[in-house]
Formats: C-alpha cells, sequence, structure tokens
C-alpha cells in the first residue's frame, strides 16, 4: 500500500498517468532519502519521539540500505510508489514497528524537498569539479600558445590581432563568472527545508537545528510555507547556472566550428576525431563540436520550460511539480557529458601557427600603426586618417610585430589573475563542511 492508502484502490489509468516516471527518477534520490531519514531519526529520539533502541536499529539499517545503494543493489519494487515507500517499506519488514516509526513529524513533501537539495547539493560538486578540470585544461593551452597569433573578428569583419593565448584564455575567465552564478544557486539549495513537513509545520515540538547540522546544511529555509516554495524554485535557479556554463561551452563549440572551417582554416582535428561524408570522400565533420552545441542550446533552454511549469502556481505543494525531473535530473548528466568531451577535445586541436601571413589580413595591423603614430607624437584623429588615406591608395604596409603590454592582452595574458579569480570562487562552495557531516552521519 502506499503511505497515504486507505481502503479505496486507485483507477490503473490514473495510477499510470499520476505516477509516469516517478520510480525511474526517484532510484536517482535514494542515497539522499537514506541520508535524510539517519538525520530525521536522529532528531526524533532526542526530543523524545523514538526510543534509543529503536533509532540504534535504524540507524543500522539505514546504512545498510545505503550500502546496498552503493553496490547498486537497491531498486524499487513493483508497486511501490516511490523511493521514500520503498525506504520504509524495508525498515518495517526488517524492524517492525520501529520502521513505522521514522515518518513522525514530515510529510513526503519535506522528504523530497531535502532528497531534492542533498541531490543539487552533490550533483553541482560534480558539476564544478568537472568544469575546474577544463578551466584547467584552457589555462595550460592559453599559456602554450600565448605566442600563436590568429585575426580577430568584429560584425564578422577582420578586426584586430588577436591570439590563441587570448581566445583559450577568454573561454577560461568565462568559466570563472558561470561558477559564481552556480554558487548562488548552490548557496539557495544549501538551506534545509526538513520540519517544514507539508509546508505548514508541525505540532510536534521539532529540532530543525539539528537536522540542519547534521546534514552540513549552510542554513535553514526558516518559513515553513516558503520551504515549499523553494520546490521548483531551486530547480529554476540551479538551472540558470548550469544554462550559463552551457553557454560558455556552446560558444566555444561554435569558434571550432567555424574555425574548422576551410574558408578560415585555423584549426583542424585529427581525422579519428571528426566524422566523413557518405558521398564526399574529402570531408571531415566536427561532429563532437555540432552536437555539444545542440546539447549546450537545449541546456538554455531548461530555465525558460522550468519557468513555464511554475508561472501560474499559487503557494503550496502542486503534483506537477514531479514533472520537474525529467528535465532537471538528466540536464546535469549533459553538462557535464559537454564539459568533459570539450576537455578531451581541445588539447587534439592542430593550430595553423601562419594564419597572419596570409595577404587577406594584412589591414588587420592598421590600428597598430594608428598607434605607432600616435606614440611618435602624432594626434590620435590625424594618425587615423593618415592610415585611411594609406589603406585607400593601396600604400599600407602592415608591421612586422604586434606589442601589446597591458593586463590582459596578447602580451599580458594574466592567467594567474585569472586562476586566483577561480580559486576565490572555488573556496567559498565550501564542500569540505559538507563532507565532514556527511562522513559523521554514516559513521
Amino acid at each position: 500500500m502506499k503511505l497515504w492508502q486507505k481502503e479505496t484502490s486507485v483507477a490503473q489509468n490514473v495510477e499510470k498517468f499520476t505516477v509516469g516516471k516517478d520510480a525511474e527518477m526517484d532510484l536517482q534520490l535514494a542515497p539522499f532519502d537514506v541520508l535524510g531519514s539517519l538525520a530525521h531519526t536522529r532528531m526524533l529520539e532526542s526530543i523524545g519521539l523514538m526510543e534509543p533502541e529503536d533509532l540504534a536499529a535504524v540507524q543500522c539499517e539505514l546504512k545498510e540500505i545505503y550500502k546496498s545503494i552503493e553496490r547498486g543493489e537497491f531498486e524499487i519494487e513493483p508497486g511501490v510508489e516511490d523511493v521514500h515507500s520503498q525506504v520504509e517499506l524495508l525498515l518495517t519488514r526488517r524492524l517492525g514497528e520501529a520502521g513505522k516509526k521514522i515518518h513522525s513529524g514530515r510529510s513526503r513533501n519535506d522528504q523530497v524537498l531535502v532528497d531534492l537539495k542533498l541531490f543539487i547539493r552533490h550533483e553541482i560538486r560534480l558539476t564544478v569539479e568537472a568544469v575546474h578540470t577544463l578551466f584547467t585544461t584552457l589555462q595550460e593551452l592559453s599559456e602554450k600558445n600565448k605566442d600563436i597569433l590568429l585575426p580577430g573578428y568584429t560584425h564578422l569583419q577582420v578586426a584586430m590581432p588577436s591570439s590563441f593565448g587570448l581566445w583559450f584564455g577568454a573561454y577560461a575567465e568565462s568559466l570563472v563568472d558561470d561558477l559564481q552564478l552556480l554558487q548562488a544557486a548552490y548557496k539557495i539549495s544549501n538551506k534545509n527545508p526538513l520540519g517544514s513537513a507539508a509546508g505548514y509545520g508541525s505540532s510536534f515540538p521539532l529540532n530543525r537545528q539539528m537536522t540542519t547540522d547534521l546534514l552540513g546544511f549552510e542554513a535553514l529555509n526558516f518559513n515553513v510555507v516558503y520551504a515549499q516554495m523553494g520546490r521548483g524554485k531551486t530547480e529554476r535557479s540551479v538551472s540558470m547556472g548550469l544554462a550559463s556554463i552551457a553557454s560558455t561551452i556552446g560558444r566555444m563549440a561554435m569558434d571550432v566550428c567555424l574555425y574548422m572551417s576551410q574558408n578560415f582554416a585555423f584549426v583542424t582535428l585529427p581525422d579519428e576525431l571528426t566524422t566523413g561524408s557518405s558521398i564526399m570522400p574529402h570531408k571531415k565533420n566536427p561532429d563532437v563540436f555540432e552536437i555539444m552545441r545542440g546539447k549546450c542550446n537545449r541546456l538554455q533552454a531548461l530555465p525558460t520550460e522550468i519557468q513555464m511549469l511554475l508561472g501560474n502556481l499559487p503557494s503550496g505543494y502542486h503534483r506537477e511539480l514531479q514533472l520537474l525531473k525529467e528535465s532537471f535530473f538528466p540536464a546535469f548528466t549533459e553538462i557535464r557529458n559537454c564539459l568533459e568531451m570539450m576537455t578531451f577535445m581541445l588539447p587534439h586541436l592542430k593550430l595553423n601557427q601562419d594564419i597572419l601571413k596570409d595577404e587577406k589580413y594584412q589591414y588587420l595591423f592598421s590600428v597598430e600603426v594608428v598607434n605607432n603614430q600616435v606614440l611618435s607624437g602624432v594626434p590620435f584623429r590625424d594618425a587615423y586618417k593618415n592610415v585611411g588615406l594609406a589603406i585607400e591608395k593601396g600604400e599600407f604596409e602592415r608591421p612586422e610585430k604586434v606589442n601589446h603590454t597591458h593586463e590582459g592582452s596578447i602580451g599580458n595574458l594574466c592567467t594567474a589573475e585569472i586562476k586566483g579569480l577561480m580559486d576565490e570562487v572555488l573556496s567559498g562552495f565550501r564542500f569540505e563542511k559538507v563532507d565532514k557531516a556527511i562522513a559523521e552521519l554514516l559513521a
């Protein structure tokens, strides 16, 4: 029977329509449901709602269930509604009356909320680690290739000299800002809703600060109504952080596709990392980056999808919030796949080291010549006019080299400073506090 079921059975077509993919999605919440129950039952014993011997038995069995989840042996049985019901069913089978006591002082509403918060916290950490790995790769490639010049464009027209050092380094710094946005979402997620029950609290004298500390949360969702309002808002906030990362990855994927075109010929890939054509023998297609671009575009649509689901909901819980899982859960795997493939592919790019020798790029250096005249004492507007007239008459001569020295320019990439920004962002997640709390909970 379901946790809420009395004597009446639900029609099978209603059951099928309302449950949907819940069981499949809930398997991903299983370890976090157990962690929530470990904390909740310790709190129940502290306020006299569970006997010490019952707590000891429940804690032992919950840790065994957690181990079975880690081994991949846990499953939601046919007819069991969700992960919460399955865990409670296992405890009741093994412990009898003690297993029936674990739901005191909570609802499935705050139970799934705390599961989601713990799941999101875990998935964000894995994502941050993947971002950091790509960031490090980008910085290494930036330094390695800082002396290889390529044209910079505005309006897709040849503009001014750039470099592969700048190109790789730009995307590294972009990831810093992406993680700042994701960190804001992490802080929203890292608050404890447990004890809000169905959204209106409980008449039991719950110790919500105790479960907050046990689970390593940074703070409480204090107001019980707002704790329930966080369902959906949390997912939307996190999806915006993921979308920001996706925007950076998708844009770089587009650059690679463009740069691999024969019309640009800035980079190439080994044959084994490209695909061919069924009728054109010469083709080398950047399919990995095209698929990556598409996945990232889809991820950028996720915040809008979530907002459309939330847009006309009043306060309180509503069943369609379950639908969020179907799009939101896979987003973490999707973004990490893109991050990992980008990290794998970029070191295999073969860079054209002689791009700017092509005559069509000679006017790329017009600003260099203007600036050189200004440095010799010519007013800027006169220098600009001089160079413009030289170009019109076909008398323009390009300089042999560029000399950019200010912070963040071709000759001064500020790689160490950008790494310092990333280190500061990473330290702000405070993952070590979570590690300590979870380790103690499972000890």
